[in-house]
């Protein structure tokens, strides 16, 4: 079995952004409820969760995707042969599997929270993906069901702070709209959207911030994610070229662990905030030797 190819599959640097997801989801919860009040095991288990339906949700794209890379981009895993088509469906079902019963370690609001952010990666590789407007929506959904996922550590913050998880469908379907010109090109107007997005994603996080009063520290790591996506994306906005678009997109995927790290840090758990922030090198490594898009 080859290894490297089953976990090119799963995209491994983008796998730790949603790790980080659920960590930050973790931290919201806790700003309404004790930091005590978290079970780590239980920790473990939704990170195993996300771990799952990520990676899941990739091999799926891949395999939908199957027949465009195989005049796209045939040096992927499926269409040059490395996996075969039967063999990462089973392993893209296996991982969704693991997401839901990962969770369901938590609470079975856990596990019916997993089972719709699978369902939702399903119905985007499927149909979404194709749509230019409800397309980026799905996919955020995906994402913002992993916040919420982080949350349900503490089942009661949810129907508090539930609607922080739309704030990552705004971050995503940037994401996703800036990638539709990742082989072909952008459009500028789609870029200049896309960057409002993020302003008002990190304008969120400000005013929560200062709302529990610790603007100051929020300040930092939201400074520093606007930089790491912005500077990308200006490049893209004055050359909407493919790989322009391309360093665009990377730089907004692997920048979600920052965006995280600022959800930490709204709580004012700034030692946590760090944690989280240490695994963007080690999704930056792991970036250099798996694709992320």
């Amino acid at each position: 079995m080859n290894l490297k190819a089953y976990l090119q599959l799963t995209r491994p640097a983008n796998i730790i952004t949603a790790i980080a997801d659920i960590l930050a989801g973790v931290t919201i919860a806790t700003f309404s409820f004790s930091i005590e009040d978290i079970n780590p095991t239980k920790v473990v288990f939704l990170c195993l969760s996300t771990i799952g339906l990520y990676g899941g949700g990739i091999v799926f794209n891949d395999i939908f995707d199957l027949e465009l890379d195989k005049i796209e981009r045939p040096e992927r895993v499926i269409p040059s042969g490395k996996v075969s088509k039967n063999n990462a469906i089973i392993f893209g079902i296996l991982l969704l599997l693991l997401g839901v019963f990962g969770a369901m370690a938590n609470s079975s609001l856990s596990s019916l929270i997993a089972l719709a952010v699978a369902t939702c990666a399903l119905i985007y590789n499927k149909y979404g993906k194709h749509h230019s407007f409800l397309g980026p929506i799905n996919m955020g959904l995906c994402r913002g069901g992993n916040l919420i996922l982080g949350m349900s550590i503490i089942e009661n913050s949810i129907p508090q702070w539930w609607w922080i998880g739309l704030l990552p469908v705004c971050y995503i379907a940037a994401i996703t709209m800036i990638s539709r010109g990742e082989v072909h090109g952008g459009n500028k107007n789609t870029l200049y959207f896309a960057a409002f997005l993020y302003v008002l994603v990190s304008t969120f996080q400000l005013f929560i911030s200062f709302n529990l009063g610790n603007l100051l520290i929020t300040s930092g790591f939201v400074i520093l994610h606007i930089y790491l996506i912005f500077k990308p994306l200006v490049n893209a906005i004055s050359n909407p070229i493919g790989p322009n678009i391309g360093k665009a997109v990377k730089a907004g995927v692997l920048s979600l662990i920052v965006m995280d790290a600022a959800w930490v840090s709204v709580s004012g758990n700034i030692f946590l905030a760090i944690v989280v922030l240490c695994l963007l090198p080690i999704s930056i490594k792991l970036a250099k030797i798996f694709a992320v898009t």
